[in-house]
């Protein structure tokens, strides 16, 4: 008898203990993270920004039309690239900087995170993330300085759905002061669509789709929708995005705005982003050693 009380007693005092809990995980609130592995989902950026006194060195690299055949080595005899900093001001907080040899394309970028997906306490059911992004074309020295530049603005909106699957999207705003084709729009608007699934703890698929709101017309806008697939390596320091895309260009006014190529037609790029991140948290360094 006197076992079954102390036993009746222990569970009692087990199930106060697990709803105390309970009642404790409900009063948190715990912010979703990793969303994405990188700031980029492919060619787009993610709603990720880098974490504050990191900075991220990231090279570009796309080749040529897998479908101009053997003697160009099926696109890998040519090859355009980006390379860039990008650094966090604060957590939410990122710039950044790049230059592209496509065009000569020197460009620059902020992005600010507005709201994290959170559970517990304070449930949000998504993240936002502001992009604003400039540049200048330095490839034509005959066109005035201003006739040059683009302007570009997004916002990111992107949720977890457990561990795996992730999925974003991207409304964007797109200003070329001076398109490249004769008749093309001066403002573009695009929705992007853009998504994770998570093969393994480093490994994961990832894909994005931008569709432009234009006339498709070959003549006086030569350009089509940019549409990516490929796979997330993460190794460390170290992030590998291994894609095939019908973009050559990697910044939004080449990938979203003048993207000359079709899946249909087999125009298609093999490419790679190649990050490494860099801490300069003096704190976190002493505290990881």
């Amino acid at each position: 008898m006197l076992m079954l009380t102390c036993s009746t007693t222990v569970l009692y005092a087990q199930d106060d203990l697990l709803s105390e809990l309970s009642k404790q995980d409900s009063m948190v609130t715990v912010p979703v993270s990793a969303t994405f592995k990188s700031t980029r989902v492919v060619n787009g950026h993610s709603v990720e920004t880098m974490k504050k006194k990191h900075l991220d060195f990231r090279i570009s690299h796309r080749f040529g039309r897998l479908n101009s055949g053997a003697y160009q080595f099926f696109g890998l005899d040519q090859a355009t690239m980006r390379m860039g900093f990008e650094y966090g001001i604060t957590d939410d907080f990122m710039i950044g900087v790049g230059r592209s040899t496509s065009q000569k394309v020197y460009d620059f970028f902020g992005k600010l995170k507005v709201l994290k997906q959170s559970d517990g306490a304070r449930n949000i059911p998504v993240s936002i993330t502001l992009f604003g992004g400039t540049g200048v074309a330095t490839v034509n020295k005959e066109l005035e300085f201003q006739d040059k530049l683009y302007y570009s603005a997004q916002v990111l909106i992107a949720r977890k759905f457990g561990e795996r699957l992730s999925l974003q999207l991207s409304p964007t705003f797109l200003h070329r002061n001076k398109p490249e084709v004769l008749g093309d729009e001066k403002v573009l608007l695009a929705l992007g669509v853009g998504g994770r699934f998570k093969l393994s703890k480093r490994v994961s698929l990832n894909g994005e789709y931008f569709y432009t709101a234009r006339e498709k017309n070959t003549i006086t806008a030569p350009y089509y929708d940019s549409m990516s697939f490929g796979v997330d390596i993460e190794t460390g320091g170290h992030v590998f995005q291994l894609h095939f895309t019908n973009s050559l260009g990697m910044i939004e006014k080449q990938f979203i705005g003048e993207t000359a190529g079709t899946w249909g037609k087999g125009d298609i790029h093999y490419g790679f982003n190649l990050s490494r991140t860099f801490s300069f948290d003096k704190k976190n360094k002493k505290a990881a050693n």
